[in-house]
């Protein structure tokens, strides 16, 4: 436990955890609503936020939360009304994204193209009390709104329609969730990097899915990997000097290897208990991939 001793990877420690939280948090909603590559577009959209934080010498932090969230609603927007041509509008707003970074952090007069990739693939000793200070802010919003409003957002990852008949407001909760999505990628990105960040928020929720009979169970077991992952890959990254974005992100796949393999055997147990007249298991076997009977199961 030497690691602890220093000031950075204490830092970054906390950031990990943050991140490990906060991504399968919103991840799970992004799955429901078929939006998996939705990080990574973001992410795309954040490097412009990046650059533009060295340029005009702010944080890049919040520069890159201001620009995610500007790029998170336009993609939202292009969602409703680009039917027709929202696929080139989209690529249009990516690769801006991406070339627009590349250009203010050269033009910056203290950025580089090395700054621009500890942003891209994550570094721990780059993670300074100031990010730690804009993440723990960041990452309290993430939980609030996906703690907070988990019935509505479940409800709305479901069935839209659905959700529209009950009245709730969909089209603002799907606003939120775009949102809430491009302040994770912020969050993630000192530690994960902007190209990898999705995996984080896609990958452990695929993985809970696997063993998950309920979206309460699933919730818990996607943070429970995202947290594992996170903490694994940051020490990791310390004792072998590998990056640790890719780490985190390997370990993530490993994960949900590993629970792939056990979900065929405890899918024979269910079958065996179902068939035995065995009812005092969980009432909802599997809340995810329905939309009504979801919903009515996490009280919406």
């Amino acid at each position: 436990m030497d690691f602890l001793d220093y000031a950075f990877m204490q830092r970054a420690l906390l950031a990990a955890v943050l991140v490990g939280i906060t991504a399968p948090a919103v991840g799970i909603y992004l799955v429901q609503r078929r939006q998996a590559l939705m990080g990574d577009g973001i992410g795309h959209v954040a490097m412009t936020g990046v650059g533009l934080g060295f340029l005009l010498t702010w944080s890049p932090v919040w520069t890159a939360a201001l620009v995610s969230i500007l790029g998170a609603v336009l993609m939202e927007l292009i969602r409703w009304y680009g039917k027709t041509r929202g696929d080139i509008a989209l690529a249009m707003l990516f690769y801006g994204g991406m070339a627009g970074g590349v250009m203010f952090i050269n033009l910056a007069p203290t950025g580089s193209n090395a700054n621009l990739t500890s942003y891209l693939f994550g570094s721990l000793s780059t993670v300074s009390e100031s990010d730690v200070t804009a993440i723990c802010v960041l990452a309290a919003f993430v939980v609030l709104v996906t703690l907070g409003l988990r019935r509505q957002l479940f409800a709305v990852s479901q069935d839209e329609e659905f959700a529209r008949v009950t009245g709730l407001p969909v089209r603002m909760l799907n606003l939120l969730t775009a949102v809430t999505a491009a302040v994770t990628v912020t969050v993630a990105m000192r530690v994960v990097g902007l190209l990898l960040v999705s995996a984080l928020m896609v990958v452990p929720v695929a993985a809970a899915q696997q063993i998950g009979r309920s979206f309460a169970a699933t919730f818990a077991i996607a943070v429970a990997i995202g947290v594992s992952v996170t903490i694994g890959g940051t020490v990791t990254s310390y004792y072998q000097d590998v990056p640790p974005g890719a780490t985190i992100v390997l370990l993530t796949i490993g994960a949900f290897i590993v629970l792939t393999a056990l979900a065929a055997p405890l899918a024979r147990r269910r079958a065996r208990a179902a068939a035995g007249g065995d009812t005092t298991g969980d009432p909802a076997e599997c809340a995810i991939p329905g939309s009504r009977a979801a919903t009515d199961e996490v009280g919406v």
